[in-house]
């Protein structure tokens, strides 16, 4: 599913270019413009879901490939040994702005507790 107003979406079909390091038929990973982190990349599905809120079991697949995507990014970036996070915002008072699910893969450096 495509929804053509989505920015991910139009990023997921080459028509907004991107830094993309990963694509695959289920999976595309891009470097995110505004960096929190030495590395942050935001790793999503080509089918547009719109929040985790949203998932049903179907997705479960798509969503496991998620996070295998980014532990191998996660190991191609040098950032495995040392340490990374994940983080899936989900809703506006969790801070999501772009209402297509997506990861965020952040490391290279000391990454605090608790967040935000």
């Amino acid at each position: 599913m495509y929804v053509a107003d989505c920015l991910f979406c139009r990023i997921a079909g080459e028509e907004i270019p991107a830094d993309v390091i990963h694509s695959d038929p289920e999976v595309v990973a891009f470097r995110d413009i505004h960096p929190q982190a030495p590395t942050h990349v935001l790793i999503i599905p080509r089918k547009h879901i719109p929040s985790v809120t949203d998932l049903d079991s179907h997705e479960a697949v798509v969503m496991g490939r998620l996070f295998l995507v980014a532990r191998d990014l996660a190991r191609k970036e040098g950032i495995a040994e040392e340490g990374y996070r994940l983080v899936v915002n989900t809703g506006r008072g969790a801070g999501q702005s772009v209402f297509h699910v997506h990861m965020h893969l952040l490391g290279g450096r000391s990454l605090e507790w608790p967040p935000g």
